[in-house]
This record gives structure tokens, C-alpha cells and sequence, in this order.
């Protein structure tokens, strides 16, 4: 029994995302019982135990238990490891692997850059790039502008670095690509991003030529002793703005939703709720409904008292 432990920990991943051949060469498990019901082959000699369908956590352990310790993961699987929810849906897993024998393949994108000690950490058991390495590759291999300041928010928020540090990760690799995107997703990055939609709808109403807004601005009740955080505000005008997400759709939060936003219009505070459609689908009038606010709470009977507990 304590031969088999000890052969258990020895097996990058064990049972849950694996190396066949390592478990095989264990003792752990038969060839027969990995080709069975039992296990699912996600890539060339790597299992995990069968489940409804693999979630991203665990696409990310086979990913890391196929490059094992010639590569790591990087990339939007780094981040996701790293709590970082910034990546498009059904993005692939990625990896670099500069010293591993492995090709690209549907679901799994291969890197070939150089990596420094430095630039590597472990997150969740898992080999990966650190979120400021992480933060400098997604940034500079962005589709758009936005998509640029939200990878960089979301790792700045996570590794809690201020984001102009990916310009000492340029330092140290000059001559890479895409490198001229740093600038402008820095200029407009902000640590302070609690998620991706958050980031979205802040560089929505910055570029329709409204003021910037504060990020998680704290409102407080002296009488009650508590403290909302809004996720963007302007807090002269006593407006909120909330993104939100598919957790507020839990009976719980939908209590706390309404609670603590009935006693923020009870003080004179004008909140607005937004989701994912809103933001990205009819940003014309999510911008319009902002604007309107703004105007009236300047020209209101609010102008002169806006701001005062």
C-alpha cells in the first residue's frame, strides 16, 4: 500500500489529468483500463477520470500534463489558472514548449518563445508564465485595442501589479512582436477592474467622450456601519453603474442586489444595472442612458448637494 502511494505521487497529475505512460510504468493502471469507460483521452497519452464533459480547469491540467516540464502553460490557460477570466469562449489551450516534441492541434496552440526563470511560477500545481509575462503576451497578441486593456486589467487585478510593469518584461525581450501595443493598453489600464465586462463598459463611456468613472468606489453608511462598493461611479453625481454577471442570478445575490440597491436610491444615489448584451450589443444606448443621467443630475436639483453624505 505504501509502494502504491508513493507511486501515486510520483505521476505528474494522478488520476485526475495524466500522462498514460507514466501511470502505466507506475503500476497505477492497465493500458486495457485506460482505453475503457473509465478514462477520457483528451491528448496524445494523457487521460483524466470520466466526467460529464472537461471543464477548463481540467483541459488545463491535461494541457500541463502533456508538456510535463519541458514547457508550461501560457497565454489565456495561464491566466485562467491564475483566476483571470479573460479569455473568449472556446479559446484553445496554450501552452510553450520550446524544448517539448509537440505540434499545434484543434484545441491546443503551441508557442515557441523563450521564457526566463523569472517569467515562470506555479499557480494550482500547474507550470505556468507569471501573471506580468502573462498580462505582456496577452496584450500583444490581442485581436483589438479593448481586448488589449482587458487581459491586462484582469492579470494586473489578479497578480495585483501596477501594469506598466510589462514594460520591464519588454526590457528583457527586445525585439518581439507586437511589443507596440504595450503603450496604449497601458495608458488605460486600471488594476482596480473587477472583471472583463467591468473593463468594457468603462472604455465604452471613455470613448463616447464621457468622464472617466471611478472603479469600485465605496459608498458608506456611518448609521448602519456598512460599506457598497460600486463597480464603476461617479460620485459628484451620486451615480452608480453595475455590471451584471450571471452570479447575480443566484437567489442569494438577487436578495443582496436588491437590498443594498433600494438603500442607495433611498439616499439620493441613481443606479444603473447593465449585462453582457448591453454593454456589447446596444452599446449606443447604454452610452445614451449614462449621458442622459449625467445631464440631468447637473442641471437637476441634486446639482448643488451631489456628493454629500
Amino acid at each position: 500500500m505504501a509502494r502504491v502511494e508513493q507511486e501515486r505521487g510520483r505521476v505528474r497529475g494522478w488520476p485526475v489529468a495524466f500522462r498514460g505512460s507514466e501511470a502505466v510504468a507506475a503500476g497505477l493502471v492497465r493500458w486495457s483500463t485506460l482505453r475503457g469507460p473509465r478514462f477520457r483521452r483528451l491528448h496524445p497519452d494523457v487521460y483524466a477520470l470520466v466526467c460529464d464533459e472537461p471543464d477548463e480547469l481540467l483541459r488545463e491540467r491535461a494541457a500541463s500534463a502533456l508538456v510535463g516540464e519541458q514547457g508550461v502553460l501560457c497565454g489565456f490557460s495561464a491566466a485562467n489558472v491564475q483566476g483571470a477570466d479573460c479569455a473568449p469562449r472556446g479559446a484553445p489551450q496554450e501552452v510553450s514548449a520550446c524544448g517539448a516534441r509537440i505540434r499545434s492541434r484543434p484545441g491546443l496552440v503551441v508557442r515557441r518563445e523563450a521564457l526566463l526563470p523569472e517569467e515562470i511560477t506555479l499557480a494550482r500545481g500547474m507550470r505556468v508564465t507569471t501573471a506580468v509575462r502573462t498580462g505582456y503576451d496577452l496584450v500583444r497578441r490581442a485581436p483589438d485595442p479593448v481586448e488589449a486593456v482587458v487581459a491586462l486589467d484582469a492579470l494586473a487585478n489578479v497578480g495585483t501589479f501596477a501594469p506598466e510593469r510589462v514594460f520591464d518584461v519588454a526590457d528583457r525581450h527586445p525585439g518581439a512582436r507586437g511589443t507596440s501595443a504595450l503603450a496604449d493598453a497601458v495608458r488605460r489600464a486600471d488594476a482596480r477592474s473587477g472583471s472583463p465586462m467591468e473593463t468594457r463598459m468603462r472604455l465604452l463611456l471613455i470613448g463616447a467622450g464621457l468622464p472617466a468613472p471611478e472603479l469600485q468606489f465605496p459608498v458608506q453608511d456611518p448609521v448602519a456601519g456598512t460599506v457598497v462598493w460600486l463597480d464603476l461611479a461617479y460620485p459628484d453625481l451620486r451615480i452608480g453603474i453595475e455590471y451584471e454577471g450571471p452570479d447575480h442570478l443566484r437567489p442569494e445575490r438577487v436578495r443582496r442586489d436588491i437590498r443594498r440597491g433600494t438603500d442607495l436610491v433611498d439616499r439620493d444615489w441613481r443606479i444603473y444595472r447593465f449585462v453582457g448584451h448591453d454593454v456589447l450589443r446596444t452599446p449606443d444606448r447604454t452610452v445614451a442612458m449614462i449621458r442622459r443621467g449625467i445631464e440631468q443630475r447637473r442641471s437637476g436639483p441634486l446639482a448643488g448637494t451631489c456628493g454629500r453624505e
